[in-house]
């Protein structure tokens, strides 16, 4: 993504919060943030596609944070979890997201809705696996259950946890308590052997192919992490850096991702002769290829 762009993003954002999406008009963000009609058409159809690229770029950000508290840990540690949680619900708050949530609900734009829903869906399906992750195959069954209650527990405790506190809100208590009470419930249904929903359910609700693009999305993020860990005291940091960055924004970004670019950046990184980063280029370079 251009700079130019998330900065229009970053600028309508900030309306959003200030004055409300529904009362935000397209004109209100064309003089905030500095741009003719025309620049905003060519970005966006609409100021409901906007909104979507908002969430879009902070889920973002929110996910490869989330995510790089995983590395080099177990990931069946729940207090690893635990943090991940406390991460995303700080910054549902930094970022005012239950506001905007609220406004798409009371709004017409079913566009809006489908994406919201598809949204709150793919972080059921993260909450599924990694309870799996922490749990066990043999929790399995009743797992999808689990998550949809803890997600439940958590919502409803910050919510009046923060009615009756304010700006005093313990964030991380409130987290460690639901995710204390959902450890008891794990082991009362598994013990119970008593199933709801049936986990089998997210390949209806998430098709196929959704799910498959998320988790290849997932390592190649983690596989050019690893490759600029790796390349951090080189002499062309700076340049390889750079491409693999240019890598992951044309992958997550674009719309049709220009696989020949792609290819190209590939190209000049492969210049580099270490063993290790030769494999780990492979390795990414296998990823693509899968998408």
């Amino acid at each position: 993504m251009n700079d130019r762009k998330q900065h229009v993003i970053n600028k309508a954002h900030q309306l959003f919060i200030d004055k409300g999406f529904q009362a935000t008009s397209i004109q209100d963000i064309l003089e905030y943030s500095g741009i003719s009609k025309g620049t905003f058409y060519n970005y966006f159809s609409s100021k409901s596609e906007l909104l979507m690229a908002i969430f879009k770029s902070l889920r973002k950000d929110i996910d490869n944070q989330v995510n790089e508290l995983l590395i080099g840990q177990n990931r069946s540690d729940i207090g690893i979890f635990i943090k991940q949680i406390e991460l995303q619900m700080k910054a549902n708050r930094k970022y005012k997201l239950m506001a905007l949530f609220e406004e798409v609900f009371v709004s017409n734009d079913e566009a809006l809705k489908e994406f919201m829903k598809a949204g709150h869906l793919l972080h059921l399906r993260w909450v599924f696996q990694r309870f799996l992750d922490i749990f066990g195959e043999e929790k399995k069954p009743y797992l999808l259950d689990c998550s949809i209650m803890f997600l439940g527990i958590l919502h409803l405790n910050l919510k009046y946890h923060f009615q009756m506190n304010e700006s005093r809100i313990n964030v991380p208590k409130v987290v460690r308590y639901s995710v204390e009470r959902i450890v008891k419930i794990v082991e009362e249904v598994s013990k119970a052997d008593e199933q709801l929903i049936d986990p089998k359910i997210l390949e209806k609700w998430l098709p196929g192919s959704m799910k498959t693009a998320h988790a290849i999305h997932e390592k190649i993020y983690h596989t050019i992490l690893g490759l600029k860990k790796a390349v951090m005291n080189h002499s062309e940091h700076a340049k390889f850096t750079e491409l693999l960055d240019f890598i992951q924004n044309e992958i997550t970004q674009a719309k049709e991702p220009r696989k020949f670019l792609i290819q190209s950046a590939l190209l000049s990184l492969s210049t580099h002769q270490d063993p290790c980063w030769q494999k780990g280029i492979a390795k990414l370079e296998e990823l693509i290829n899968g998408l």
